[in-house]
């Protein structure tokens, strides 16, 4: 399978462990709705551990984790809690600002400059963000653009979006480092792990929680667990940024779960938004 089918499916995986995770397990805290999709994850996880190649990893792979794992936590908490503050077609499409804060961050690091083609597609991405809240410009031209600090969602998704574009460089390192296999069961094992750690000392956190819905928590983790070989498999096999670009689509699952599983409003501007938002990506990805 090449690497294009393995990100359209590890895009469409992520859209359908969101909006599982949104639809059955909302009504918890952010950190228990976290905790329950990486828990049901694991024995997916630990049973793919029979089946994967194994590799030695060196201190190159030790450093990436230990910089990424706690991004990873942060980034995470802050996408659970957008997911339940906020509504799926508002909020993630904010995802597909992670090429732009790439850009960025080689700028500032490693003196990178873009091409004009990454300028476009940066600008397309601006735009699509206006056109999220196009119906708000009846308020002032300058309303869509304010609407997007307005809503809690929207700010989480964008700092996830930040943090992304400096764990996702980690993690194609680890991979180069070991085998995507072998990365993504450990990477996640012990993230989980470090999850679950702060259980005893996050208020109002209570373990029963985590298994009053076994069969949508098994669903969800399965969900997750595809995602995470599929996007491993796909970022050894080609540039992040091309991959990254293609999961990106997930946008627009996102989108599409949110009128069809959740009635969420102003659908229209919402999907014409996010579609120029992957048009930007891709350009950013692919010819930036």
């Amino acid at each position: 399978m090449s690497w294009f089918f393995l990100s359209i499916l590890a895009a469409f995986s992520l859209a359908t462990s969101d909006a599982l995770t949104k639809r059955f397990f909302s009504h918890l805290s952010a950190y228990e709705m976290g905790l329950i999709r990486l828990t049901y994850t694991l024995p997916w996880l630990l049973g793919a551990i029979f089946f994967i190649p194994w590799s030695r990893p060196d201190k190159v792979f030790f450093i990436c984790l230990s910089v990424g794992l706690p991004l990873e936590a942060l980034a995470f908490y802050c996408y659970m809690k957008a997911l339940k503050v906020s509504p799926l077609s508002l909020s993630l499409p904010f995802l597909a600002f992670t090429p732009i804060f790439i850009i960025l961050t080689g700028w500032l690091l490693l003196g990178e400059t873009t091409s004009y083609a990454g300028f476009f597609g940066i600008v397309l991405i601006v735009m699509g963000s206006y056109f999220l809240n196009l119906s708000r410009i009846t308020r002032g031209y300058l309303e869509p653009f304010k609407a997007i600090f307005k809503e809690r969602g929207s700010r989480l998704i964008l700092l996830v979006s930040f943090i992304y574009s400096i764990t996702s460089t980690l993690g194609k390192l680890a991979i180069l480092h070991s085998n995507p296999y072998f990365f993504g069961v450990i990477y996640f094992t012990t993230f989980t792990l470090l999850m679950v750690s702060f259980l005893p000392v996050v208020p109002g956190a209570k373990p029963g929680n985590l298994i009053k819905m076994p069969l949508p928590g098994l669903i969800l983790g399965a969900t997750v667990a595809l995602m995470i070989f599929s996007h491993m498999l796909a970022i050894s096999m080609v540039q992040a940024a091309y991959m990254i670009s293609i999961k990106r689509t997930s946008l627009i699952f996102g989108v599409l779960y949110g009128a069809w599983w959740f009635k969420e409003e102003k659908i229209k501007e919402r999907l014409t938004g996010a579609f120029i938002m992957i048009v930007g990506v891709f350009l950013i990805g692919c010819f930036g």
